[in-house]
């Protein structure tokens, strides 16, 4: 259930563990509340959309949005699907709302600049991939003196409505759900979403509540098989109650990107 094709192994990739629950990781936004040194984070540039602004806009429209590094996905080098750029794909987030930036090109000299709270100008396309709204064929800028790192917002109420996907891509939590299985067998998780993986690649799990249940992803691109969060996820057990933290992405409905997996409160 990518959408990127696995490149060759010529193409250098690496991966960022932001907000993964990854200890060893000073970058580490997960423990953070709302920080910032900028009073105005309201404020947008002249000729730069509002949130509200960039939800109105029509798709494959171009647009300018401004807004503060959250995570760092993946960085590729010479990536073939962007003219062998070096392309780098980031959660971004403004105090309104947040943005999934895909392959935005970028070198890895500003790739190892974009820290959590760095604020960016980017201008690229708004797109559409399976429900996943996000800015493709992009180009950015570094904002100096600006920070701002988001907490998490509980939407684990809004599980099941249509309020829901207004949060798309935020930062997030889910409080007190439950593992369920993932297959016939009572696997408590799958190495991807069909059980065909091995060790390092996207672990699919499910959990519910309220009599409902959802399957949620550790992306191995964000949170490798050396992050806290990857390790946590192998460890579930049925029955286990839990509180999550991550990025709600999007794939044929809901499907987050966790971060971070802890028992329940």
């Amino acid at each position: 259930m990518k959408k990127t094709v696995v490149l060759a192994l010529a193409l250098a990739l690496v991966f960022a563990f932001t907000g993964c629950g990854d200890t060893n990781n000073s970058d580490n936004a997960s423990s953070n509340a709302d920080a910032s040194t900028n009073t105005n984070i309201d404020t947008k540039s002249e000729g730069v959309m509002t949130y509200a602004e960039y939800v109105a806009a029509p798709l494959d429209s171009q647009v300018v949005i401004e807004a503060y590094v959250q995570a760092k996905q993946a960085w590729y080098q010479n990536n073939s699907d962007r003219d062998n750029k070096d392309t780098a794909t980031v959660y971004a987030q403004d105090k309104d709302g947040a943005y999934y930036l895909y392959d935005m090109e970028c070198s890895q000299e500003d790739y190892e600049k974009l820290i959590p709270g760095t604020k960016i100008k980017v201008t690229g396309y708004k797109a559409e991939w399976s429900g996943e709204v996000e800015v493709i064929d992009a180009t950015f800028e570094i904002i100096d003196g600006d920070t701002y790192i988001a907490s998490p917002s509980d939407v684990t109420s809004l599980l099941g409505t249509d309020d829901l996907i207004s949060h798309q891509n935020e930062y997030v939590s889910f409080k007190g759900m439950t593992v369920e299985p993932a297959n016939e067998s009572g696997a408590a998780y799958l190495y991807k979403w069909d059980g065909s993986g091995q060790d390092g690649d996207d672990l699919y799990f499910n959990v519910s509540i309220n009599g409902n249940t959802y399957t949620f992803t550790v992306e191995s691109y964000l949170c490798d098989n050396t992050t806290d969060v990857y390790t946590a996820v192998k460890n579930l057990q049925v029955g286990d109650v839990i509180d999550m933290e991550g990025f709600l992405y999007w794939y044929e409905g809901v499907n987050p990107h966790i971060t971070s997996v802890t028992a329940a409160q």
